[in-house]
């Protein structure tokens, strides 16, 4: 393979002075010159072509630190066949102007002929290399553009990167300096200067794919902090409004659970056991309820403290649920007693309510039709006989109210089950 001292070294045999004292006539003269003319025109072949191949390595190495793609891979590997090519063809050409010393004074013709005939073969060979050196560069217009794309994008992502990291930083400093820690964004932000030491670091020594990679990531953490930052102080004062709302439900709640007891001995006095025993635990299980809310909501105002605004977050959460608990137990003891009071007093309202439901479901069955479809006639005829034998089941001193009441809120489920089947089917063009 050449070498660029193999190079240099035929430049400099090129450029040296030529000594004509060579005798044998005009012939003789002449076979010297065209062998010279040869040699010459071989060294402009070798200029031409490790020119062309400097000026395009330049493109294949942009390439391949900006594109990764099967392309692209193709295009490094072939241009690196392309310069095992050259190195022979350099090689060969190198071998025959070393193999002839056109300015020896005893330099025969038939030398002089072998000379020039070496040397016009190298030149084919340069000159078609070069040829296909230049076609094969053409082809790569197009990923040469891209890579041209990639390239202009990579001052300005790192500038994008590092103007991201002062605003988050600014922006740290400020809600520091309204008294709120931030230690994880703080963190966060202390991770990202290794980082910042790559992208200064540059592009020639990381490569400008990953270069422009990690810029773009460092943009996107940077300004994740920088907002987080920014709605901080909102989350410290929303934080404080729901632990305040919260705390006022809890103690309005443990009041509330006090007074369930009472609903429920009236419950007692007044209705079969089937009407309240499920309502037993709800004192228990709401008063325990209120109790965790309380010892998580302390926890929360801990964390808020300590400002560790997750855990903050999650403790109240938790408060909220154990309060709709605690809420829902003692507000079934307190509407239970109230739907009982209206049923025992005249169940015939309610009564009216289904069976005028059921009807409506009837009629909107039978529009436009003159038999109904079994599929709703079946579950609706089997709602009025179901609310037939709930009021044939009101017998006795104390009668099962709350059954009465379950029963008919189930007709009243099943009847809706069959009018949204009916809306459906008609509204699709059944």
């Amino acid at each position: 393979m050449s070498t660029y001292g193999e190079r240099t070294h035929v430049a400099a045999m090129n450029g040296g002075a030529r000594r004509w004292g060579w005798g044998g006539g005009g012939r003789a003269e002449s076979l010297r010159a065209e062998a010279q003319a040869a040699k010459d025109a071989a060294a402009t072949a070798f200029y031409e072509l490790d020119t062309a191949q400097r000026d395009l390595r330049i493109s294949i190495e942009t390439l391949a630190a900006v594109d990764d793609s099967p392309a692209a891979r193709r295009a490094v590997a072939d241009f690196a066949e392309f310069g095992r090519r050259i190195d022979q063809v350099s090689h060969d050409y190198i071998k025959a102007v070393d193999a002839y010393d056109l300015d020896r004074d005893d330099l025969d013709p038939g030398a002089a002929s072998r000379a020039r005939q070496a040397l016009v073969r190298a030149t084919e060979e340069l000159e078609r290399t070069k040829g296909d050196l230049e076609r094969f560069g053409q082809g790569l217009g197009p990923l040469l553009e891209s890579a041209g794309s990639r390239l202009a994008r990579l001052a300005p992502a790192v500038e994008r990167a590092r103007q991201a990291l002062r605003a988050a930083t600014d922006a740290l400093d400020s809600v520091r300096a309204s008294g709120l820690r931030a230690d994880d964004l703080a963190a966060r932000l202390a991770a990202l200067s290794p980082e910042l030491t790559r992208l200064n670091e540059g592009a020639g020594r990381h490569g400008v794919r990953e270069t422009i990679q990690r810029a773009d990531r460092v943009l996107r953490e940077a300004e994740a902090v920088r907002e987080e930052a920014g709605r901080l102080p909102e989350r410290a004062a929303e934080t404080d409004r729901r632990l305040a709302s919260l705390r006022t439900r809890a103690e309005a709640l443990h009041t509330r659970t006090g007074q369930v007891e009472p609903v429920l001995s009236e419950l007692r006095r007044r209705f079969a056991a089937a009407c309240w025993e499920d309502l037993q635990q709800v004192p228990e299980q709401a008063g325990r309820a209120v109790r965790q809310a309380e010892e998580r909501l302390a926890e929360a105002r801990e964390a808020r403290r300590e400002q560790r605004w997750a855990d903050a977050t999650a403790r109240l959460a938790t408060v909220r649920a154990l309060l709709n608990d605690a809420d829902e137990a003692v507000s079934a003891a307190g509407e239970r007693l109230r739907r009982l009071n209206e049923v025992s007093s005249d169940h015939t309202g309610e009564v009216e309510r289904v069976r005028f439901a059921i009807r409506d479901a009837q009629r909107l069955a039978m529009a436009d039709r003159t038999h109904p479809d079994p599929r709703h006639a079946g579950p609706l005829d089997a709602a009025v006989a179901r609310l037939d034998r709930a009021v044939a089941g009101l017998t006795g001193r104390h009668p099962d109210w709350w059954h009465f009441l379950v029963e008919l809120d189930s007709i009243r489920e099943t009847v809706a089950q069959v009018v949204r089947a009916i809306r459906r089917e008609r509204a699709a063009g059944g």
